[in-house]
Order: structure tokens, then sequence, then C-alpha cells
């Protein structure tokens, strides 16, 4: 297994199949707590667009995405209707004295392990390389998470992001995590 950019179109079309396998239209209720869920669906022109403006990193195994971690720069905001009203959020709140979007930041874009690869550290493993790539171009990575995700959000924690707001919209309720670089 190896931790890299995606460097073309069937990685990115590989990232949309376990995206489209793992969103909560298509992981049953019983199984969303144990094994988590996405939320949101990207199209292949979207993702595109994201993986020109910073390549994604993805894991790999013998030529199969098996995890993937999207970058999404603050551009993309406007993008994707149901993430609207966390960047709105991004607009006023203030973190250390200071609003969020006075930060350098982008946000994970979404996180997803292959269900028969879960548990062996990938998560993690994905989280690092974005330090590596990013952390000296950025002060924070943001993101949200769905409270009832609660794989996710222990994941998240794990890793060393925290909790700095929760609201709740018309799709459900979230909590915006952040993980400070400096």
């Amino acid at each position: 297994m190896i931790i890299k950019f995606a460097e073309n179109n069937n990685e990115l079309q590989q990232i949309l199949v376990l995206q489209e396998k793992n969103h909560v239209t298509n992981v049953p209720l019983e199984k969303r707590k144990s094994n988590g869920f996405l939320t949101v669906k990207h199209d292949f022109d979207l993702l595109q667009k994201m993986n020109d403006s910073s390549a994604q990193i993805i894991a790999l195994e013998n030529n199969t995405v098996i995890g993937f971690a999207l970058v999404m720069f603050k551009s993309f905001g406007e993008m994707i209707p149901v993430l609207k009203p966390m960047f709105a959020i991004f607009e006023t709140f203030e973190y250390q004295n200071k609003k969020l979007i006075d930060y350098d930041f982008y946000v994970m874009g979404q996180i997803c392990i292959d269900e028969n690869f879960r548990g062996k550290g990938i998560f993690e493993k994905l989280y690092l390389k974005h330090k590596e790539c990013f952390s000296t171009r950025f002060d924070l990575c943001l993101t949200e998470v769905s409270t009832s995700n609660l794989r996710s959000m222990k994941a998240h924690k794990k890793v060393g992001f925290k909790t700095i707001h929760t609201y709740t919209d018309s799709a459900d309720t979230w909590n915006i995590l952040l993980w400070d670089w400096k």
C-alpha cells in the first residue's frame, strides 16, 4: 500500500466509486454508526477541478484506490451546496481572536477508507501525508463531520482535530473540526 497524489483520471474515477459506495444513501442505517458514512457526492468535473488546484491524496494497493483524503480550497466553497453553511460560518467564527476566514487554511473535502482496509492506520497515514505536504503553506486544516458519524469523529480526534463549533442546518447537525498546524 502506498500513499500518493492522484495522478490520472482512472484514479479520480476510483475515488468516485469508493465515494458512492460509502455515501450515506448507500450505507444501511445499522452500519452507519460502526462504519461511518460520507455526506457529499462530487461529480467528475468538480473532482477534476479540485485535483487541478491541488492533487488529491490517495491510498493505493495493487493499483486500486482504497482510501482518499480530498483537498478543498476556499474557492470551492460555493460549488457544493451542502457545504455553504460551513463556509458561511468561517466568515464570522473566530479562533484565537481571529476570524477563521483570515487564516491560511484549506478544508479536508472528504476522507474515506474502503471498508476492507479500515482499522489499519490508513486514515492517520492519509492525514499525516496532508500535514507533510501542506503544513508549511497552511495554518489550519478544517473539516466538518456529522455529529452522528461517531467513527469519523473518533478518528479525527485521534489524529489531532478538535471540535470548535457545532451547528444544525436543514441537512444535519455538524461539528466543525480544526487541526492547528502552528
